[in-house]
Formats: C-alpha cells, sequence, structure tokens
C-alpha cells in the first residue's frame, strides 16, 4: 500500500498482534533472541502463519519488540517525570531504564546482524527518554540533589555502565540494590 494509508487492524487481528508482542517480550527476554518463531506463535495460541502476516521476518518482531518496550519505557518515565521531588524521580527513572534495558543489547545486536538500521527503529522513543532524562536532571540539579557538574551524556554512560555492572551480578537483589545506592549516593553533590 506505498503512498496510502493502511488499515486498521480487525478486532481479532489486533488481538493477535498484542497477543504475540506480549509472548515475544517475555519470551526473548527471558529465554534470548534465538527462540524460534514456532514457539513464539504456539505460545500465543496462534498459528506461524499468524505470525508471519504480523511480522513477515523474525527480525520485523525483534524490532517490534524493541519499539514497544521502549514505547513502554518512555510512558513510564513521562509519569515518574510528573513527580514533586526531582531526586526521586530522577532516581526512579535511573532505576526503571536500567531494569528495562536487560537483554536490549542482544536484541540490537540481532538486528544489526540481519541488516535492521537499529538506531533509526529506535530514535523516536530513545529522544523521548532521554528529553526526560534530560529535564529530570536539570531540575534535579536546579533544586540541589544531584552534582551540578553532571551533564546528559554522563548520566546515559551511568546508565549504560550501571547496566552491565547489574547483568554481572545476575539475580541478587541485594547486591543489585547495593549497585544503585552507591550509584545514586555518587549523583548527589558532596
Amino acid at each position: 500500500m506505498s503512498g496510502a494509508q493502511e488499515r486498521p487492524l480487525r478486532a481479532d487481528a489486533a488481538r493477535n498482534r498484542a497477543r504475540l508482542l506480549d509472548v515475544a517480550t517475555e519470551v526473548f527476554t527471558t529465554r534470548g533472541v534465538g527462540v524460534p518463531t514456532e514457539e513464539i506463535a504456539r505460545a500465543a495460541g496462534v498459528g506461524v502463519g499468524t505470525l508471519f502476516r504480523h511480522f513477515p521476518t523474525k527480525e520485523a518482531l525483534l524490532e517490534a519488540v524493541m519499539v514497544r518496550r521502549l514505547e513502554e519505557m518512555a510512558a513510564m518515565t513521562a509519569r515518574l517525570a510528573d513527580r514533586t521531588d526531582p531526586a526521586e524521580a530522577l532516581f526512579d527513572c535511573f532505576r526503571l531504564v536500567v531494569e528495562r534495558s536487560a537483554g536490549k543489547n542482544e536484541f540490537a545486536h540481532a538486528l544489526a546482524t540481519a541488516g535492521v538500521d537499529v538506531h533509526a527503529a529506535l530514535r523516536a522513543p530513545t529522544e523521548d527518554i532521554q528529553a526526560r532524562l534530560a529535564g529530570l536532571l536539570s531540575e534535579a540539579q536546579r533544586t540541589g540533589v544531584v552534582r551540578p557538574e553532571l551533564r546528559l551524556p554522563e548520566l546515559l554512560a551511568l546508565l549504560v555502565g550501571t547496566g552491565a555492572m547489574l547483568e554481572q551480578l545476575g539475580k541478587d537483589a541485594a547486591a543489585r540494590e547495593r549497585i544503585f545506592e552507591v550509584v545514586f549516593d555518587g549523583l548527589r553533590p558532596h
């Protein structure tokens, strides 16, 4: 349908697509991106033909999952940004982004290997999240709860580094919490 608007999905087709995305998100996040599409379709209770009608390739499914995860994260950061306590909002957003980014590199690598321009596909939700973080950082600095010399690129690097540290720790909740405490203490002015 080049040039024309695509018709909206029928209700049952929209439910199938949403169910496929839900299941694919869960399976890819917990078991990795190597899970066959047939397993995704079976777990979603649809045929593989239905999966491929919505997502013509596994890469298209992976991309849709990543975009959806980032859009959900952007919506959550928007809600957190509405809080009145700037430090709490910034630290909660930091935690959210780190925890929700688990497995993102595996998704991105699989897409890049398939020739998908990951940065272009994820640009809009990524920019939205970064804009929210920039605003939260600025407000937290204005109120004196975060170091004034910290800039957004450094905050983003801390997000990535913290995510990598948490991946190394695995499921040890107490150790994960200690990492967040150390990072948040480092963000506060001394």
